[in-house]
């Protein structure tokens, strides 16, 4: 495509890319403009698109010319230029140009702002893992951790979240959502250096879509859902086929708070219609035991009731401080 018809003060078009997308990926606008160019400009030798556009034919001079010189190009002749932007972007070239259009003064080629690759949803990962890959190679400290080191984050974040949840805190659930995903990307980082058995982000990534197209069979296979009773049906059942496990108190993790250990067994006993009666002892465990089962078959959530008592608590302590 050459516009030098047009355009007859020619035509400077700005080609964008995102590194997120793997080079060679281009749009078809943007390969039309490639191919119809009287010259293609890129700053940076080692751009990731050069080869791809060697390979197709289109040839690319590296170079970084100022607005001046683009525009004197461009005016001369009708010409239509290409500059292939680097991952930064060029802010000089950009504000060189809106300067020279601004005075009112030039003859100005028509400038053309053209994406040639777009982010996906989700792209913002890649940069997530590049970036977890160099703090694991040169951060003195994080170098050096294991699984083991990295537990109690794990644990932190996902109360931090959990506050940000309870409290409707927006920004505050954002930011925790980030840091339970940096544990994630980081584990699964110290993953890859297992002599043994070694995995990685991608393998944690792909196990889960796995799992979740297994138990969706009402979304990507022939089974049909119309009530989240009927799915929780199918959830289970498909877990159940997945773990055959020989109890349904087994993968119940026992480190898990009180509270919350025995909503989730009084859960799996539920769900297995179990009549199982509650043991009877001395002390406060058996009456928070028996609190506790008592909120999950009422569909309350033990944790979260006592942590909302507890911040009442709180509230009334500060009251009391004057604070």
């Amino acid at each position: 495509m050459n516009d030098k018809v047009n355009d007859p003060a020619g035509r400077i078009v700005l080609l964008t890319t995102s590194h997120r997308v793997a080079p060679g990926l281009l749009s078809w606008q943007a390969w039309q403009a490639l191919r119809g160019a009287d010259e293609v400009l890129c700053a940076d030798a080692a751009h990731p698109q050069l080869p791809y556009l060697k390979e197709a034919g289109v040839e690319v001079a590296v170079e970084a010319p100022t607005a001046r010189d683009l525009v004197d190009r461009c005016v001369d002749g009708g010409r239509t230029v290409v500059v292939l932007a680097t991952a930064e972007g060029d802010r000089r070239l950009t504000d060189g140009l809106a300067a020279l259009a601004g005075s009112g003064r030039e003859q100005m080629p028509s400038l053309e702002l053209l994406p040639g690759s777009y982010d996906l949803p989700g792209a913002r990962l890649l940069d997530l893992v590049q970036v977890m890959d160099r703090i694991r190679r040169e951060c003195p400290w994080s170098k050096l951790r294991t699984h083991e080191d990295l537990a109690k984050y794990a644990i932190e974040e996902a109360y931090e979240l959990v506050e940000a949840i309870e409290t409707d805190d927006r920004e505050e659930l954002r930011e925790e959502l980030g840091d339970v995903l940096l544990q994630v990307v980081f584990h699964a980082r110290i993953a890859e250096e297992d002599a043994d058995e070694p995995f990685s982000v991608d393998d944690v990534a792909g196990g889960i879509v796995d799992k979740l197209i297994h138990r969706h069979p009402h979304v990507f296979g022939d089974e049909s859902a119309a009530t989240p009773e009927e799915v929780r049906e199918i959830w289970l059942r498909k877990k159940g086929e997945a773990k055959r496990r020989a109890s349904v108190t087994d993968g119940v993790p026992l480190g898990q708070p009180g509270l919350a250990l025995a909503a989730k067994l009084g859960s799996r006993v539920r769900t297995a219609s179990l009549d199982v009666p509650v043991p009877v002892g001395s002390g406060v465990g058996y009456e928070l035991l028996a609190l506790a089962l008592r909120a999950e078959a009422e569909g309350v959530d033990p944790e979260a009731a006592l942590r909302a008592a507890a911040r009442a608590y709180r509230d009334a302590v500060r009251t009391a401080e004057g604070l």
